[in-house]
């Protein structure tokens, strides 16, 4: 269970799921969801085309919830999670996983950690991958030989990261977009090396907790018996009141502009507005604006303009990344950097238009057409299931969502489409980071304005 110390996997992976474009499927599947005695939400989709059951558990543990100055420390927690209980250790947990034929995967984001298995359906395989799953659950080690290993790798990795130009943009773009708020914290030399082995058992006991997690179940099983196994994982976690939430932003984002110094050819760029969260009632009008301005791949305007029309870019695209709270709307590019202070003015334009006056009728029915259109494929395996199950349980979405989603991008108008772009997207008070392109003549490099 490794996971890079800059990555947004889970809000990023779901945000690409939703904006891809398809063709026609079968409808969205029926959801069911309960509460355990334990206090977990539960939903679950029987599905028996294949012998095997997907779990997945979500914990209120992502990286917006490291301590101030242990900055990656949910990172840790979860790539150690597997590392040994009092029964195995961790070349035992791996090969008794092995034999059962199950797979045991784990990740974080910015709201969430999460541990997925995937197992065959038959009592021979399915009870032992559960068995160590539950004992996974109640009582990881993370003993300090792993523990130092995983850090090591963990600033290894960061040190990698921040030698290339993308993840320097990173670094400098999310503490400005969110100040003084755990979105906005990155980890650094300093913050991985202030964490003690002892951090990783604290964090897990007091987030990693039955009450406030969520279970997704999608699979060859019936309600009765995915009810005993969400029962079972449940049991299995710590007990006590459920983690405190994610304290809401209190400072606003500041806009303007930074220059960071690097020897590569090839300028980052990464502009960025306030977003919105799960939830927002602009959320399915913004989603599908975006599709038009750049997330449609080479059908948005910013591929058509900036990259077909005049070739300066290798890639560009806009997206929203929606989080239990207002995440941002961002635009990255890469560009020769001689050529960077052209391509931002190019992209900054038809921002600017796009607020101005919105899609055309065209392009709205265009979007609508591949969103809404397409939405069943994106339903067409258990994986995918039970990443919109986990999506919608955490992040508390209506039991219809799946059907409410597309329904709701077909009934749009283009006049609640402008206005929401025209209300909620400011290019005035853009972030823009700027890493190996030529500097502004008012910005020396490294600087902020």
């Amino acid at each position: 269970m490794r996971r890079d110390a800059c990555a947004l996997v889970l809000p990023l992976a779901l945000a690409a799921l939703l904006a891809l474009p398809a063709s026609a499927a079968p409808a969205a599947p029926v959801l069911q969801q309960w509460t355990t005695s334990q206090g977990s939400h539960v939903l679950f989709i029987e599905e028996h085309a294949l012998p095997m059951i997907d779990v997945e558990i979500d914990f209120h543990a992502g990286s917006a919830y490291d301590p101030p100055g242990k900055e990656g420390l949910a990172a840790l927690v979860i790539d150690n999670l597997n590392d040994g209980t009092p029964q195995h250790d961790e070349q035992a947990l791996a090969r008794a996983f092995a034999d059962a034929g199950a797979q045991l995967a784990g990740q974080a984001d910015a709201d969430r950690a999460s541990l997925t298995l995937r197992t065959l359906s038959s009592a021979a395989q399915r009870e032992p991958a559960l068995d160590l799953l539950c004992e996974l659950l109640h009582a990881p080690t993370f003993p300090q030989p792993a523990f130092e290993r995983e850090r090591t790798r963990s600033l290894s990795g960061l040190r990698e990261a921040l030698a290339q130009p993308d993840g320097l943009a990173d670094q400098a773009f999310y503490p400005r977009m969110f100040p003084g708020h755990g979105y906005g914290r990155q980890p650094g030399e300093a913050s991985l090396q202030a964490i003690a082995r002892d951090d990783l058992a604290l964090f897990w006991s007091t987030r990693y907790r039955a009450a406030g997690a969520v279970i997704s179940l999608v699979g060859d099983l019936d309600r009765t018996a995915a009810q005993a196994l969400a029962e079972r994982l449940s049991a299995a976690l710590p007990a006590g009141a459920a983690p405190d939430p994610l304290p809401p932003q209190s400072q606003p984002m500041v806009p303007g502009r930074i220059d960071i110094a690097h020897p590569a050819e090839q300028a980052h760029l990464l502009l960025g507005l306030p977003g919105f969260a799960f939830g927002d009632p602009d959320y399915v009008a913004l989603m599908v604006a975006n599709y038009v301005l750049g997330g449609g791949g080479f059908s948005s305007r910013l591929t058509e303009e900036v990259r077909e029309k005049r070739g300066l870019v290798y890639n560009v695209n806009s997206q929203f990344v929606p989080q239990a709270q207002p995440g941002a709307f961002e635009i990255s590019l890469q560009t020769r950097r001689d050529q960077a202070a052209q391509a931002l003015a190019l992209v900054r334009k038809v921002l600017d238009d796009f607020v101005a006056h919105g899609p055309t009728a065209a392009e709205l029915k265009a979007a609508q057409q591949n969103l809404a259109g397409g939405f069943p494929l994106r339903l067409d395996s258990n994986r995918k299931l039970l990443a919109f199950a986990a999506m919608m349980g955490f992040y508390h979405l209506p039991d219809d969502w799946m059907q409410a989603y597309p329904r709701a991008i077909r009934t749009l108008t283009l006049a609640q489409v402008r206005d929401a772009v025209r209300r909620r997207l400011h290019p005035d008070q853009l972030l823009t980071v700027v890493v190996a392109g030529s500097p502004a003549a008012d910005a020396p490099a490294g600087a902020v304005q």
